[in-house]
């Protein structure tokens, strides 16, 4: 920390000097440590030119994007600059089944017309993916659209191994031996005099091993439904949910990797390209040691941990997450009946097989790379693939995603909706890549709030 206040002090001083010798009309340019701010100085009034605004629009010719197995489908490409249609730029396109090599792959010279493109027809159910980029002026721009060919014929294809529940009921049997430990550190700053925020760590899995989370809850005193809110992939710091708690609602948010989640951003940069990078393959020829085992458990301690809060109203428990969170909701969900519902986004982790089978695989795409393929690995994942925790899930839930996900595809997460024997309510973006919109934030947050009889 002296380090860093040194250095923030050295800048102030530069900045300090560099202002002094403006105002005796100083070259600044004399300062190598400062060029940079030269320049801006030099340039300021002079007028930036405005970026050219190109878009690369793709749709499908159904306003839907929807198709059947045989169907032609037909793709538009549109291109524009500052909104009107750019001619005699390089476009280029391909069309293929999502993270597949392309079937079709050509170049043309854009006439400011629509590019109409025969994409062919699918044999069988999946995505159909049109990418189109264009070069102008030394740039990229690039637009996509996919085409959902019968996408509710989709089926798995990784298999539940017989011994799937024993595995998993013996693991939570074991974790219940371990204390709970629960310590709560109240956040002051991240609270209002409305609701607290508490980073909470507690064990999990192993003596000693911890699992950390913010709690935001309601201050007025009474008995309140909850949230629990599993990660997306990656490392960061969580600060609580001050909005949510504020509708009455406890929110707990978890994090996964057994460290505090209030630190400084930079802890967590170095962890994510550190020893953090590619987590998702740690220890994946052993079902046993995979990182994900204790991630699992943590959900499932999250829950012992709601259950364990005196404001909590002992019934209503909502498990919501997207991407990784996608996936830990339906494990979540599948092996904790005190769960009354999910809201997922985009599952990852989902039919992670796939690759083998000619189509994509779920994120973290791990049977597209030959080093995981080999039979131990593979048979691992059959205990952590969402799907086999799909085919469990009893309670009623929210899906949302979008057509456009080149991260987790579509073709992995249906084989995993398709699953599910439980009530599902769907909402699609079809747009939409790997992000929830703000109308499927709506709609989730909708659900959720009449769900637990907040609305």
């Amino acid at each position: 920390m002296k380090r860093i206040h040194y250095y923030s002090l050295l800048r102030m001083t530069g900045w300090m000097l560099t202002a002094l010798l403006l105002s005796l009309n100083v070259a600044v340019a004399d300062i190598p440590a400062h060029q940079h701010d030269t320049v801006a100085v030099q340039q300021a009034d002079k007028p930036a030119a405005a970026e050219a605004v190109i878009a690369v629009q793709v749709t499908a010719n159904h306003p839907d994007w929807l198709y059947t197995i045989n169907e032609n489908v037909t793709f538009n490409i549109s291109v524009t600059l500052d909104g009107k249609p750019l001619s005699g730029a390089k476009l280029r396109y391909e069309i293929g089944p999502e993270k597949m090599t392309p079937t079709i792959k050509k170049e043309t010279i854009t006439n400011g017309t629509v590019v109409v493109v025969e994409g062919g027809a699918m044999q069988s159910g999946g995505f159909l993916r049109c990418i189109a980029t264009v070069e102008y002026e030394g740039k990229t721009f690039r637009g996509v659209a996919t085409a959902a060919i019968s996408p509710e014929t989709i089926a798995p294809t990784t298999v539940m191994p017989n011994d799937f529940m024993e595995f998993w009921m013996k693991a939570i049997a074991d974790n219940a031996k371990v204390p709970m430990d629960v310590r709560m550190q109240l956040m002051p700053a991240l609270g209002n005099d409305k609701v607290n925020v508490y980073q909470i760590n507690m064990q999990n899995h192993k003596s000693g091993m911890r699992l950390y989370g913010t709690l935001s809850m309601p201050k007025a005193p009474g008995k309140y439904p909850a949230v629990l809110r599993v990660p997306g992939a990656g490392v960061r710091p969580y600060k609580g949910d001050v909005k949510m708690a504020e509708r009455g609602i406890i929110l707990f948010e978890m994090g996964i990797h057994g460290i505090p989640v209030t630190l400084d951003s930079i802890v967590y940069e170095n962890l994510r390209y550190g020893a953090l990078l590619g987590y998702p393959s740690f220890n994946l020829d052993n079902r046993d040691e995979y990182y994900y085992k204790r991630v699992y458990l943590g959900c499932l301690r999250s829950v012992d941990f709601i259950f364990s809060l005196p404001e909590f109203d002992g019934n209503n428990l909502i498990v919501m997450g997207g991407s990784q969170g996608g996936a830990l909701s339906f494990v979540t969900a599948a092996l904790d009946k005190r769960v009354k519902a999910l809201v997922c986004a985009h599952p990852a982790l989902s039919d992670l097989t796939g690759y083998q089978f000619g189509r994509a695989g779920g994120w973290p795409h791990l049977f597209n790379k030959k080093e995981h393929l080999t039979k131990e690995k593979i048979e691992t994942s059959r205990y952590y693939d969402a799907v086999n925790f799909a085919r469990l899930i009893t309670v009623p839930g929210f899906y949302t995603f979008g057509y456009n996900d080149e991260t987790t595809p579509p073709t992995s997460f249906y084989a995993a909706f398709n699953s599910i024997k439980a009530p599902m309510t769907i909402f699609i973006d079809k747009e939409t890549g790997h992000t929830v919109t703000p109308a499927q934030r709506n709609k989730q947050i909708e659900y959720m709030l009449n769900t637990l009889g907040k609305n």
